[in-house]
């Protein structure tokens, strides 16, 4: 810290000389006080300079504070496969975005290519962050100004979820508390959820419309059906708006082939179907397993509703536009027609052109024998959709970025905890 007071070395008596009763400051410590405010002086103006260079100092920082005509999302689990996805789409329809993940099933590299491809300031930012620490959810939703909430981030594999519930009843359901509680704190009133058809069970009745009961039969789908009636019941007495969108099986990647799906490699005995039979398609494994072919389906095997990741985005847009404070809106969101796990494995071999090896298994725990969608309502009150609704189709398209990227986005990132 810099002294500018007057130095004490000497006597009172001569730090000035005195001429008939007048007072006359010594030269010599004029000069050199003067020398201390001019440096002063100088040191303060360069420091104001330095400040006026500064982005922060023109204007405070973009995701802090709301801007008018801008709508500022907060995507959770935006590293993950469905989570960029929906945040490519969000930023290509101009809207400012925050991811926070921590990295536990995304991937850093599919942030970068977003990063890359949308490099403007204000744009887009990454936080690592788990939402298991309320403190640092507190700690974000505190450093930035948040318009609205896509809430993605999820562990999501029914074999997993009945091997390890408590992680999974952890990670979605406190997890979701925890992030209603933040958006409630600082004002936050729009919020999106990522929810599944695996709230539902296995009905008796196909197709599944919003009405069907909620019987959902393994820990995942009760994860997740306990997170949507604490949404519910908030919803309430609050004035948020509220979209819980129920989705089916995803498949898919951008048609442009910048993203993908990049599960962990030790996870891949839990992942989606259609990452086994790229795997298999690639030699990674020696062949795909189909669990269960006893089932009460025409070829033994589940049927399930496949819907394009690119369909599902567009859904979540489209609840995101048309959310309304103090409404609670829940939609199915599939094509409304299912597809055995026979026929799914027939259109991959298409798609691939490779002949891919086939294990019968028995029957994987918590799995259900057909599920597929009603999407009227979706259609009616959203205006919504799903196009890419050929699967070989969609399968080849995911195949081609699948190709080109054997070790998904790179090595796996080595974090620091």
């Amino acid at each position: 810290m810099l002294n500018l007071g007057r130095s004490r070395t000497q006597p009172r008596s001569i730090r000035s000389m005195s001429f008939g009763g007048m007072d006359y400051p010594d030269p010599k410590k004029k000069g050199n006080f003067v020398g201390r405010i001019i440096w002063v002086a100088a040191f303060i103006v360069i420091f104001i300079m330095v400040l006026k260079l500064s982005t922060n100092f023109n204007s405070p920082c973009p995701f802090s504070h709301h801007e008018p005509g801008v709508m500022h999302v907060l995507v959770t689990g935006g590293a993950g496969y469905i989570g960029s996805h929906a945040t490519l789409r969000l930023l290509k329809d101009s809207y400012r975005v925050t991811i926070v993940d921590n990295l536990s099933r995304g991937n850093l590299g599919a942030v970068k290519v977003l990063q890359a491809l949308f490099p403007e300031a204000g744009r887009l930012q990454f936080i690592y962050a788990d939402l298991g620490d309320a403190k640092w959810v507190n700690k974000v939703f505190s450093e930035n100004s948040f318009d609205a909430v896509m809430h993605f981030a999820a562990v999501a594999y029914v074999g997993e979820s009945t091997l390890d519930p408590l992680k999974y009843y952890h990670n979605i359901t406190s997890n979701t508390l925890a992030v209603l509680e933040a958006m409630e704190t600082h004002g936050v009133k729009t919020l999106i959820y990522s929810s599944t058809c695996a709230t539902y069970g296995e009905p008796e009745k196909m197709p599944i419309t919003e009405e069907t009961l909620q019987v959902p039969i393994n820990p995942y789908g009760k994860a997740k059906k306990m997170a949507e009636d604490i949404i519910l019941d908030f919803s309430k007495k609050s004035d948020m708006a509220v979209m819980i969108l129920r989705y089916f099986n995803v498949i898919g990647s951008d048609p442009e082939g910048r993203l993908g799906e990049a599960p962990r490699p030790e996870l891949r005995e839990h992942g989606r179907i259609s990452g086994a039979c790229f795997d298999a398609a690639r030699a990674i494994i020696p062949g795909l397993k189909v669990k269960g072919t006893d089932y009460d389906t025409p070829d033994g095997t589940c049927i399930r509703d496949y819907i394009d990741v690119t369909d599902l985005v567009d859904a979540h847009v489209k609840a995101l536009e048309k959310a309304e404070p103090r409404k609670v809106g829940i939609y199915n969101v599939g094509t409304g027609k299912g597809r055995s796990v026979k026929e799914f494995v027939e259109a991959c071999k298409k798609a691939t052109e490779v002949d891919i090896k086939v294990d019968y298994l028995p029957r994987r725990p918590g799995d259900y024998a057909r599920v597929y969608s009603d999407p009227s309502k979706i259609r009616q009150e959203l205006n919504w959709t799903a196009r890419y609704t050929d699967l070989e189709e969609s399968l080849q398209i995911a195949w081609r970025w699948q190709k080109l990227h054997r070790y998904g986005y790179g090595t796996p990132l080595a974090v620091s905890y």
